[in-house]
């Protein structure tokens, strides 16, 4: 099923209509800040399984990140920080990067079995945080790639409707995604570490 959300100012009852889908253990495709997510609720084990199987990948090994709706989400799930990454947080969030933290007990299992750590994101992106805020648990994610050869990520909403249609319950039409991903910082250390570039620029930030 393709919804149409229009990011400036996404409308309730379609938020909802997917919050439900996710509370069933849907799976979602939906916009970012950056390119196109396929998400879950974070606390259903059986809609991860089904996100792992669609992307050909075992849970313990999977780099999904968990996109949250502000700080305040973040923290339920990382061990605490300093106080000098607090604040380049507040400066970058929401915005288009995936920090990777180390994680505390409230990390699903399921997730965690051979993780120490794992990727935040908070993205610049109405209908993605308005979907989150709903749910009241962050969404488990990962990039919807594309098979061309020369885009790696796929931008148009309609063409990931038909490609997933069979696979996932709702995608969200919120215009034309990104085609560079989120800039990917390791802060486990205590310090900024940049272990992929992306569209975000950390520098800007410190």
């Amino acid at each position: 099923m393709l919804i149409k959300i229009y990011p400036e100012n996404p409308n309730s009852k379609a938020i909802e209509q997917v919050v439900e889908v996710l509370k069933k253990g849907g799976i979602i495709i939906y916009p970012t800040d950056t390119v196109y997510g396929l998400g879950c609720d974070i606390t259903n084990q059986k809609a991860i399984e089904r996100i792992c199987r669609i992307r050909g990948i075992k849970p313990e090994k999977a780099n999904f990140s968990f996109i949250c709706s502000d700080l305040r989400h973040i923290s339920d799930f990382i061990k605490p920080i300093d106080t000098t990454v607090f604040r380049v947080l507040k400066k970058a969030l929401p915005g288009p990067f995936t920090f990777i933290f180390n994680a505390n007990n409230n990390v699903p299992k399921l997730l965690s079995s051979n993780k120490k750590t794992v990727g935040i994101r908070v993205p610049d992106n109405d209908i993605a945080r308005s979907i989150v805020e709903a749910l009241g648990n962050p969404i488990l994610s990962t990039s919807i790639k594309d098979d061309d050869e020369l885009i790696e990520y796929s931008t148009d909403p309609e063409l990931i409707e038909e490609k997933y249609q069979e696979l996932v319950d709702i995608v969200i039409d919120g215009g034309y995604g990104d085609n560079e991903p989120s800039t990917v910082v390791d802060c486990t250390s205590g310090d900024f570490e940049v272990i992929r570039e992306g569209k975000g620029i950390i520098e800007d930030f410190l």
